[in-house]
């Protein structure tokens, strides 16, 4: 296909807010396709160049785009999108002619393989061949084509779908319908990568495609994630007997382990002191280790380099492969006992982390294993998973088989969740002891205990959410550009992702926090309100924000609300911290908000 072809089904994508609508385009598209370009052309229509788990970033600011095109800071201000700014260099470029015969020779894979060579650029004199690249790209294409190139190198694409978009589009491709969507979701949550998934669809179809996907070492499978209960007497209620862990308050990790892939020098990070972590890490200090290793976030991305320690694993690990589910926390060196979950997450800086591998070395409390040795274990049962697990991790400093017990008994949830309160954890988890591994918030598999039982109204446990905008600050505030922030929750309606308000905060922030959450949030403004936020007038924000910062909020009480698209409100909301191991499909939901509220 050709490039400009594609731009124009991006044109009438871009010209709806109708996710059927864009569902419907994106499978024309699909089925336009050869199944050679079909991976790349997914890729691009989300933005970039890779699945989210190994995105190939541009890493080029708007001033280095301008230089590309040969605009100004003054030209970018007046138009306020960069994308028309490209439009308007090609419309003033006097070799259009020539373009126009360029352009509709350029295909989907002649594009993709020049943004690649762009984004990849590195080392000496790395930003002069970036904007050389761009500008090259950019003088091939007609004025549309150069717009769309531009919004995908700055990172501002955004057609309005996701990858669940696409999961749907690949069903219409199919039959017309969304009957396949299910299936293909299930193969996305074992390997969620949407280039990989149209491949297959597209060379053997749905059925085949999704017999055949499955777990493979080196990408993440989509996490599990807790349900809420009220009380234990409903926990064994619905899920009979039951195993019921620590719930610790770290960062979930997903380890992925090889001795026979190898490792790359980007996933190779270096310790920078033994002392802290035993003297098994001097083998790792003149020499790269022999095996592969990999970590991923609950939201899929890449982490590895934030955990040195994984390097010091191999002789706690008696297989070859393993992907492991585990949640990574904190201690203090000299007393041994657990740190604060701020503590541990100074590991999500970019830099510093050598320093903070010595001053906050982590655990790993390793509570299940999804693949060994070759095999998915994901559609096992919880006891079996646990039996491998305890055969396969070895004790050690790094690696940490969780404690657990098995019961029936509602008395002993609630007082082993007491117990571990009282020890400084979150509470308890509590699982189906013949629950498969379901990647997503499935069913009631693993369901959390809220912090205390409490009456109907009351909020005894926080809530994740997105801020959609905020509201400019006055007084002192007015140093920090924002005075409070308007937070939301999910929602799916009639096939619909939304995003629903549910408070407005402004409160538990100190100044520090008040200068980061400036600076997050400046850096993903939007130019308008997102399509799936559904926000009442009354609650218009001064500046809109993409929902990209997350946030856990406490409050009183959840109440009824006339005003919020929830249909609830927090009463005295206060900001706990930034979470920035979740993102936006993984926030609260109006479901859970619901049982909270007792409905």
């Amino acid at each position: 296909m050709l490039f400009s072809k594609l731009t124009e089904y991006f044109t009438q994508i871009e010209s709806t807010s109708l996710r059927n609508e864009k569902t419907v385009i994106l499978a024309n598209i699909l089925k336009e396709a050869d199944k050679d370009e079909v991976d790349k052309l997914v890729y691009l229509a989300l933005g970039g160049l890779r699945p989210a788990f190994d995105r190939l970033e541009f890493q080029m600011a708007d001033k280095m785009i301008l230089r590309a095109l040969g605009k100004t800071e003054k030209e970018y201000q007046e138009v306020g999108d960069i994308g028309e700014l490209a439009v308007l260099a090609r419309q003033s470029d006097n070799s259009e002619n020539q373009t126009i015969r360029k352009s509709e020779s350029q295909s989907i894979q002649s594009v993709y393989v020049a943004l690649e060579k762009i984004a990849s650029a590195s080392g000496a004199g790395s930003q002069e061949r970036k904007v050389a690249g761009l500008a090259k790209l950019v003088a091939e294409m007609n004025p549309e084509g150069a717009k769309y190139i531009v919004r995908i190198v700055s990172g501002r694409l955004r057609l309005g779908f996701s990858d669940k978009t696409v999961i749907d589009a690949l069903s219409y491709f199919e039959n017309g319908t969304k009957e396949y969507s299910d299936a293909i979701d299930r193969a996305y949550q074992r390997r969620p990568d949407v280039g990989v998934l149209a491949r297959m669809v597209k060379e053997m179809g749905v059925i085949e495609a999704v017999k055949k996907i499955d777990v493979v070492i080196g990408t993440p499978i989509v996490p599990a994630l807790a349900q809420r209960l009220k009380t234990p007497v409903e926990m064994i209620e619905k899920m009979g007997r039951v195993y019921c862990e620590s719930k610790y308050d770290g960062t979930r990790v997903q380890i992925h382990f090889s001795r026979t892939k190898l490792q790359s020098s980007d996933h190779s990070p270096k310790i920078a002191q033994r002392s802290e972590l035993g003297e098994q890490a001097s083998m790792f200090e003149d020499e790269k280790p022999k095996f592969f290793v990999r970590t991923f976030t609950r939201n899929l991305d890449e982490s590895s380099e934030m955990f040195p320690e994984l390097q010091l694993i191999s002789d706690q690990i008696k297989a070859d492969e393993v992907i492991l589910d585990c949640e990574a926390v904190g201690y203090d060196p000299k007393t041994l006992k657990l740190v604060p979950f701020q503590l541990t997450i100074t590991r999500k800086r970019k830099h510093g982390i050598e320093e903070a591998s010595s001053t906050v070395p982590l655990r790993f409390f390793v509570f299940d294993i999804m693949y060994k040795d070759g095999k998915s274990l994901i559609g096992l049962p919880l006891h079996e998973r646990r039996k491998i697990l305890a055969d396969t991790i070895k004790d050690g400093n790094v690696l940490v088989v969780d404690d657990f017990i098995v019961t029936d008994d509602p008395d002993i949830l609630r007082e082993y969740h007491k117990t571990q309160l009282a020890a400084g954890l979150e509470g308890a988890l509590v699982k189906q002891i013949d629950g498969q591994y379901m990647p997503g918030r499935t069913g009631f598999n693993w369901v959390k205990f809220k912090e205390a039982e409490d009456s109907r109204a009351k909020l005894a446990d926080t809530i994740d959410a997105v801020i959609m905008g905020y509201y400019l600050g006055k007084g002192k505030r007015s140093e920090f550009a924002l005075g409070a922030f308007l937070v939301g929750i999910q929602h799916t309606a009639n096939g619909e992702q939304q995003i629903l308000t549910l408070a407005k905060v402004g409160t538990g922030i100190s100044d520090a926090q008040f200068k980061e959450l400036g600076e997050r949030l400046k850096a993903c403004e939007a130019k308008s309100k997102p399509n799936e936020y559904e926000v009442p007038k009354i609650l218009t924000p001064d500046v809109w924000v993409e929902p990209k910062v997350i946030v856990e909020v406490a409050a009183d009480e959840i109440t009824i609300s006339p005003t919020h698209s929830a249909g609830y409100a927090l009463r005295f909301p206060r900001m706990v911290k930034f979470r920035d191991d979740k993102s936006a499909d993984t926030i609260t939901t109006l479901e859970e908000v619901k049982t909270m509220f007792g409905i």
